[in-house]
């Protein structure tokens, strides 16, 4: 952990108590900061914040937050990544100009080694798990580390960190939002679809939050980019970092690019595509973009393949669960966007009984209906989309449809729809926070009820 000072004895207030907000009150007292926690949940439902005030110096202010919170002339404001900028108390700070930033600046101020930084639309939490795994694959001193948006606090990693260390950060554009000095050597975006626009207001501004992730490189740093897109390769014109680009459609041969089902780097052979155990057009991409990381780091062809042919996925995200009579269950229950169901159904090449279904945020589902008709012919929809599921599957035609309320009832109903040879997919196209706290939760309902219908339990 690095030495920082620039923290001592100013008075903080951080806005959300949720992971990230404990980590950074934690991390700040240790740099000596006077700390305040703000929730605007009751002092009932969040424990933790509780226990922090109770067992340190640490003030917590509970309930209903308000504007007036800021009276107490902080110094500085960190800003759970979640918390809109539209919310009151982020509006005045804006408007009195008090400073703001989130968990993961902090955490990387006192990293003490490498950085490597990986957003994107779909595919970011994977392709931080390949680095990582390829990273630490005969790794001749030191250790990488992975962390952030996957779940696991930056700031926590990066205090147990030295010098000969590698942070491989997944980092998501609300957290993007937050970041003024953060600084990676290696920043990937593995593309950018049209996520979060309830956050964001339009597709422009989700853009050029994603683009902050290279906003403090310098030439001596690198940038991998997706290439397939036409838009990434404009937009890599605004970065002064070395561009190293990732493609499967032949646009170019100076990165990690695919072509006749073999994976090279700059003209050199690494493995063939097929050996990927992860399955998935998307999942090829995520490989080429890890691989691009590992060669600059000059991990050995052996060490890229060993990870690819044995990395069985993240969690949550088209993982397979198991096989019964047949029927192949997969749990996606991480996609929480169009986008990312839509990756999810184009990776299939059998009959897909879909599951789908979430929190209204009021979005419309006709994107959807080309892949549903391409792809799916039974589909179970729940929650509070499942009307708007229902329409999305009529209008593609799908012979199959049910709607039930929730996933207990929707295993069932699929597992009912299917025969042999079908994918029985969870891959929701919506947020869980209608019915479960979050996708973690929703997936893990999913495989309990798959191991009672099946009376199997989950391979790993």
């Amino acid at each position: 952990m690095r030495k920082v000072t620039s923290y001592k004895n100013k008075k903080i207030l951080i806005l959300g108590t949720g992971m990230s907000g404990i980590n950074a009150a934690k991390l700040l007292m240790k740099l000596g900061a006077d700390v305040t926690l703000s929730d605007n949940q009751p002092v009932s439902k969040i424990p933790k914040a509780k226990h922090l005030a109770d067992t340190t110096p640490a003030k917590l202010i509970a309930g209903k937050q308000t504007p007036d919170i800021l009276d107490n002339h902080y110094d500085l404001m960190v800003k759970n990544p979640g918390i809109s900028y539209d919310n009151p108390v982020v509006q005045r700070a804006l408007a009195i100009n008090l400073p703001m930033i989130v968990e993961v600046e902090i955490a990387s101020e006192i990293n003490p080694g490498e950085l490597i930084n990986v957003t994107g639309s779909n595919g970011k939490t994977t392709t931080t798990m390949l680095i990582t795994r390829m990273l630490n694959q005969h790794r001749p001193e030191g250790k990488t580390y992975d962390a952030g948006n996957i779940g696991i606090s930056a700031s926590q990693v990066a205090q147990k960190m030295s010098p000969k260390d590698t942070m491989v950060m997944e980092i998501s554009s609300f957290m993007l939002l937050g970041i003024t000095t953060l600084h990676p050597h290696i920043a990937v975006i593995t593309n950018i679809k049209s996520n979060h626009l309830d956050y964001h207001k339009t597709r422009a501004n989700y853009v050029r939050a994603k683009m902050r992730i290279t906003k403090n490189q310098t030439s001596d740093d690198y940038l991998i980019l997706n290439f397939n897109s036409p838009e990434m390769r404009e937009l890599s014109k605004s970065s002064k970092a070395q561009i190293v680009p990732f493609c499967t459609d032949g646009y170019t041969k100076a990165g990690a690019y695919e072509q006749d089902g073999k994976l090279y780097f700059r003209g050199h052979y690494v493995m063939d595509a097929k050996d990927i155990k992860i399955h998935g057009q998307y999942n090829v991409e995520n490989a080429l973009a890890a691989i691009a990381v590992a060669k600059l780091n000059h991990r050995s062809d052996q060490d890229i393949h060993h990870v690819l042919a044995t990395f069985s996925g993240a969690s949550n995200r088209n993982q397979y669960v198991l096989t019964y009579d047949g029927r192949i269950f997969f749990n996606d229950s991480k996609s929480t966007d169009i986008d990312s169901t839509e990756a999810a159904l184009e990776s299939f090449h059998h009959p897909i009984i879909l599951l789908c279904g979430g929190l209204d945020r009021g979005y419309k589902f006709d994107r959807l209906v080309p892949d549903l008709k391409k792809y799916v012919k039974g589909l179970v929809a729940f929650g509070q989309t499942k009307q708007l599921m229902k329409d999305a599957a009529e209008k593609a035609g799908i012979s199959q449809i049910k709607v039930v309320d929730n996933i207990d009832q929707a295993v069932p109903a699929a597992y009912k729809m299917s025969s042999k040879g079908s994918i029985i997919l969870l891959s929701p196209a919506n947020a869980s926070w209608d019915q479960y706290p979050n996708f973690e939760v929703r997936g893990a309902r999913y495989v309990k009820d798959i191991e009672k219908l099946t009376g199997k339990k989950r391979q790993k």
